[in-house]
Order: structure tokens, then sequence, then C-alpha cells
């Protein structure tokens, strides 16, 4: 498979596919939660509107307590010509004051549509007496309505009224859109069942209520009905399925149940959310129909936008992959090719820099890099010659002939004179000095190139006895610690030939040290005559990675000047790394201070040390 086809297959397995899964699935959640929260909107709305009934139901009841607990209707229950208790048709001086009082408060509700007793006892030619009339409505009479269940169902009230919706009972309460109630109407005085109160009032203030409900953008096109424990559709907003049973229009049957409820399902072939609350202390439910269609329209939009993107960003994926991928893969494999003359030797092989994008950076990187490569190697083979050079210098400064000489005779001398003690420690001093020198180990503890260096200052202390004094103070936390054999010692012996050379004065040497996070410091102090910035380039003291660094040929003689922390510096570099070595500040007149920077790791920590230093 070539690069085209792996770019194009990885564009739509990592682009398009994800972004088409994504869009699926926010699809889905999108669409459950718009169910889940019309769900909950529909519950406080029908919630609001059953609250809303309620009030309109009590605020009715409370009228007719009121003309109850005032004796209106018992009087006229109880007067001799009950043609004459119609208020709306009596006049304002006809009416005692309770009755005008009532009459007040009749008029103050607009919405009540008739009004009439029955009286229990009979007695006179009708037992229907009018309290608000109403024309081309015709009474049920007195003894049908004892025969209706409703009778029983008032008397077992007791004074409760009862209500009932339009379309439940035509016979009583006739083919218009009114709800009436229905309540027993009894004596003040002894509780004595008197007559039958039935009032009716129109659905203005439930289309209020509706109304003031539907005003929200949201819920316009929401289909509100009112429907019994039947399944009669009651009261419909939309004036369209009154009477009609709610069961025909739906796909499942009509369920009764307590609280709210809703699901998602088919009314009147149409898919929709139908949300159902149960009203409390009344046989009826109030019922939302919302259109799916209508909820999810925006989904659905973005839906066919998300299709409609995702087929452009697959034209657009084919067009780059036909225009642009030849290029990119020709130029790709034009660096492939000179790459494989490199790896059969060519390192001189070089790409022709063409272009003005990323694939020209690609190009300089390749030619960049191969230019590295070469320098790398030339630093190799530069850094391996400074390196035996090094190790030459070392074998040189181990032992030098001339202090070994200068050694023995200062013993000889010290025999004549029959100083045994000091011929003694003189022999154990060179000794230590052998023993440390000829070891095969390349890092010693640091207690032991004290122990070197000790010695070796001791020994030419007795030649030089006032030339110099030294001290040497090293805590012992860091003694432990390895670092190459032969590193301090140079330095001193810098000092002693070089910085006390031609002074007036008695020379000091102090070595101290300390540790410092995962670093020891070491430092070698002398007050001699220092040195000038031009001895100082004399020594060379440069930086590995210098291109220009200092010169390859061998040093002609191990007494030139520097010698020794040439050897030093060199050996502690390539040992571990740049970061490591010496430092040297110098001024002529003021001595001279090295610093001797070393990793600080004990015996067991070789290999971690080492893939530190690199």
């Amino acid at each position: 498979m070539n690069l085209r086809i792996k770019l194009f297959t990885a564009f739509l397995g990592l682009v398009i596919i994800p972004l088409f899964v994504l869009g699926i699935i926010t699809f889905f959640v999108t669409f459950n939660s718009i169910e889940k929260k019309y769900s909950q909107q529909a519950e406080y709305s029908l919630k609001a509107i059953g609250y809303s009934i309620k009030n309109v139901f009590q605020e009715m009841d409370n009228v007719t307590d009121n003309g109850i607990s005032k004796g209106v209707f018992q009087a006229a229950l109880s007067a001799k010509d009950p043609d004459t208790q119609d208020l709306t048709a009596t006049t304002q001086l006809e009416l005692n004051a309770n009755q005008r009082n009532f009459r007040s408060l009749l008029y103050s509700h607009p919405a009540i549509d008739y009004a009439f007793l029955y009286n229990i006892h009979g007695g006179r030619e009708s037992n229907v007496i009018a309290i608000f009339n109403k024309e081309n409505f015709e009474t049920l009479p007195y003894e049908k309505f004892k025969e209706h269940p409703l009778y029983t169902e008032v008397m077992a009230l007791n004074g409760q009224p009862k209500w009932i919706a339009p379309h439940e009972y035509p016979e009583l309460t006739g083919s218009d859109n009114v709800f009436t109630q229905i309540r027993l109407i009894k004596e003040l005085s002894n509780l004595e069942r008197v007559g039958v109160l039935v009032v009716q009032i129109k659905n203005w203030e439930f289309e209020k209520i509706f109304q003031n409900l539907k005003l929200g953008s949201q819920m316009r096109d929401t289909r509100f009905m009112l429907v019994n424990d039947k399944g009669l559709i009651l009261y419909d907003y939309q004036s369209e399925l009154d009477g009609q049973h709610i069961g025909a229009y739906l796909l499942k049957d009509w369920e009764l149940g307590e609280g709210y409820r809703s699901f998602k399902g088919k009314f009147h072939n149409q898919e929709s959310v139908i949300s159902i609350y149960k009203l409390q202390d009344y046989p009826w439910s109030l019922v939302s129909v919302t259109s799916w269609s209508y909820l999810s329209q925006e989904v659905t939009t973005f839906a066919k936008w998300f299709v409609a993107i995702i087929c452009v960003c697959v034209l657009t994926a084919m067009l780059f992959n036909l225009l642009f991928m030849n290029r990119i893969t020709g130029t790709i494999g034009v660096i492939v090719r000179f790459m494989r003359k490199v790896e059969s030797g060519d390192l001189n092989a070089r790409v022709d820099e063409k272009g003005d994008d990323e694939l020209l950076l690609l190009q300089k990187g390749f030619n960049n890099q191969m230019d590295k490569i070469n320098e790398l190697f030339d630093q190799v083979k530069r850094e391996q010659l400074q390196k035996a050079n090094a190790e030459l210098r070392v074998l040189q400064a181990q032992i030098k002939p001339h202090f070994l000489f200068n050694t023995l005779e200062s013993i000889n001398a010290l025999a004549v004179q029959n100083e045994g003690r000091k011929v003694s420690e003189m022999v154990l001093r060179l000794a230590s000095i052998l023993r440390i020198s000829i070891q095969d180990k390349e890092e010693i503890k640091l207690s032991l190139e004290i122990e070197h260096l000790r010695s070796y200052l001791e020994i030419q202390k007795f030649r030089f006895d006032e030339l110099f004094e030294y001290a040497i103070d090293i805590p012992d936390e860091i003694r432990n610690c390895l670092l190459l054999k032969l590193t301090l010692q140079p330095l001193v012996e810098n000092s002693i030939q070089h910085g006390f050379e031609g002074i007036d004065y008695k020379g000091r040497i102090t070595v101290t040290g300390r540790m410092e996070q995962d670093r020891i410091l070491l430092w070698i102090e002398d007050n001699g005559i220092g040195m000038t910035n031009e001895q100082l380039a004399n020594i060379q003291y440069a930086d590995l990675d210098d291109p220009t660094y200092r010169s390859l040929a061998p040093y002609p003689s191990h007494e030139r000047r520097g010698l020794g922390l040439r050897s030093v510096y060199d050996r502690l570099r390539f040992q571990y790394g740049s970061r490591y070595g010496l430092f040297i500040c110098s001024q002529p007149g003021y001595g001279t201070t090295i610093q001797c920077v070393i990793p600080r790791y004990g015996a067991g920590d070789y290999d971690e040390i080492k893939s530190v230093a690199g």
C-alpha cells in the first residue's frame, strides 16, 4: 500500500468515520435529551393548568357557599312564587339585602351560564326553580333526575359540590361546552335537605388558562385536552376532538394512572410526545400532545447540515489526494533514493532544494543532517586522537623519572645522616604513591586520592621545606565517592613547579571540597605568582564541543607548562561529559584557583553515572 492510499485511508478512518460516528451519537443523545426535557416542561405546564382549573372550581365553590350561608337558595326554595326567584329578571328594589349581595356576586362572575334549584319536597307544579335563567335550555325534570346515577352520588356527598364536565351527561347539562356544579342544599336551622343546586359555568376561564400558557413559542404547536377516566375527551382547546374517545387516536389503549407519565407514540397517525397528568380530587386527566417533528425540527436541520458537511469533507479529501499527494509522495521518494545512497556509503549525497513549503524544509533538513553527520565523524576522529594523546600523557604523568630520582637521592641523603625515622617515612610515602599509581583501576575512592596527594606533598615538603605549606579539608561524607586517579596530584604539582617559581614569600596550597546536589566540587588554591591570559590560552582550556577545538599535535615534552592541567581536564571531560571538568581562575600576583567538578556517586553507582554522562 503506497503513501497516498495510506493517507487517504487514515483521513477516512481517523477523521471522517469518527466524526460521522460522533454525529450519530450526538444525534440520538440530543433526541433523547429533547424528549426528556420536553417531558419535564410538559409536567410543569400540566401541573400549572391543573392548579389553575382547581382554583376556578374552588372560586365557584366559594360563590355557592356564600349563597348557602346567606340563605338565598333556602329562601328561593321556600318562596310562595318560585318564578320570582330568577335574579336576572327581578329588579334591584324587589330583592332583600342577601339577594342583592348574592346577585352582585353572580354578576361579578360573567362565566356563570345557568343556575337553578331542584325542590326535593315538591308540592308545586314544577320542582325546578330558576336562579340564573338561560334561554333555549330545557331542564331535566326532577322525577328523571332522581332516577339518574348522579342523584345518588350527590346525596352521598351530603352537601359537597360535585363537578361534571361537558359531554359527560348531556341529558343534564345540554350540548354546550359548560362545566356543571351539583350540590345538596340544606336548611341552616335544622340541616334538613331541601333542594339540589345546579350551576353551569362557561369555559371562558379555561380558555384563558390555555391561552396564557400557549403564549410561549415552545408550546404553540401543543394540543391540550381534558379527558375523563373512561377516555372521553371532555375539552379540546382546539375544539376539534370534543366528545370523542381518545382511544380512537392512540395506538395503545387508554390506561388510568396516578400522577404524571409521559411517553413517545402515535397520536392521530403522527409521531408525538404524549404527556398525561391525573388531576387530584377530580376524575379527569390533563393530556398534552406535541408533534415530534416540531420538537426535533432543529435537530433534523442540524443532521442535514452535518451530512452535507461530511460529504464535502470526503470530496475535498479525494481532490487533495489527487492534486497534492502526487507532489508530496514524489518529493519523499527522491529523498528516500538519496538516503539509500547514504546507506551505501556516499556521505556526500545532497538533494536539490526547490519549492517554498514544508517539503523544502524537509530537503534542507536532509542536507543539514548530512552536513552534521560529516561534522560528527570529523569530531569523533579528533576526539579519538585527543583521547589517545590524553592517555599517553597519563602514562607520562604517573611516575616522572626526575621526581623518582630526586626522591631516592633525598632518601639516600637521610640514610647517610642516619635519619632512620625520616628514611622510613619517606619510603612509606613513596611506596604509597607507587602503589596507587600502578593500580589497574581507572577510578579510586577520594580517600585514596587524598592519601596519594598527602604522600606527594610530604615528599615535596621535605625537599622544599621552606618553600610552601599546605592544608587539606575534605568532608568525610564525600571521601567514599569515586573519581579518576591522579586527578588532584597533577594540579598540586602544577602549583609547586610553576606557581611558586621565584617567589620571596612562603607559598600555601589549600585543598577543599564539598557536596552540591549530584556533584562534588573540589578546589585547589595557591598564593603563587598566578597566570596571565596568554598563559591560560597556551594551556588551551577549551570546550570539547567547540568545532575549533585545540590543535591535535602531541606535546613535545612532558615538562611543558600546563601538561598536568591538560591531562586532568581531558580525562575528566572524556570520562564524565561536558558538564564536568576543570575551571581555572588566575591573575598575575594573586595566585590561582582551580575548581574540579565531578559527579557524585559511589562504587555501586557506576552504571547510573555513565548513563547520565552520555
